[in-house]
């Protein structure tokens, strides 16, 4: 797992026990491909291509998971939310890349997203400030205690990590980075 110094989105949450997540689309701690940057925010070549995930050997006990895409190193001061989907199945162990598209038809049965910080009920790219150096993009498959964490449809992201904070048994985390130099 990479090194998570410097504005560590995880500092003030519940330590709990990790379990494997991968992607054949991003590798931990290495730069998005140009699909994952956002189209939507003016990236040449960006996609807004959610990535394929698969996890394996979450906590026993877990009812369901959420699945988080967050910049902390946004220039704002609640970072930036790219992606929120909530109501995994328990008996899911993937996403596949593009599942994060508008339809959510990729998603499994019960599975929604949230609204991101853009608005949209979808994945959005990385689309870092031009000059404003690397960011960081926190990819996380959270195992919980539920099968339905009972968060409406329209709500923030960081209300639905608000309500998983009590519910989580284990995190699976990959960090991606992106940078765009300054022009």
């Amino acid at each position: 797992m990479s090194d998570h110094t410097g504005n560590d989105p995880f500092a003030r949450l519940p330590e709990v026990p990790s379990f494997t997540v991968t992607s054949t689309t991003i590798d931990d701690g290495a730069a998005f491909a140009q699909p994952q940057y956002s189209g939507a925010f003016g990236v040449p070549g960006g996609e807004d291509v959610s990535p394929q995930l698969s996890w394996s050997g979450a906590p026993e006990g877990t009812k369901g998971y959420a699945v988080t895409m967050y910049d902390p190193d946004a220039p704002t001061q609640s970072g930036f939310w790219h992606w929120a989907v909530a109501n995994v199945p328990a008996s899911a162990t993937s996403l596949p890349e593009g599942a994060g598209d508008s339809s959510g038809a990729q998603l499994p049965e019960g599975a929604y997203q949230l609204p991101n910080d853009s608005r949209a009920p979808s994945f959005i790219g990385a689309a870092p400030p031009a000059g404003h150096g690397q960011h960081r993009y926190f990819v996380v498959v959270h195992a919980l205690d539920v099968a339905d964490i009972e968060v409406p449809a329209d709500a923030t992201p960081a209300y639905l990590n608000f309500t998983i904070a009590s519910h989580i048994l284990g995190r699976a985390v990959l960090v991606a980075t992106a940078e765009i130099p300054a022009e």
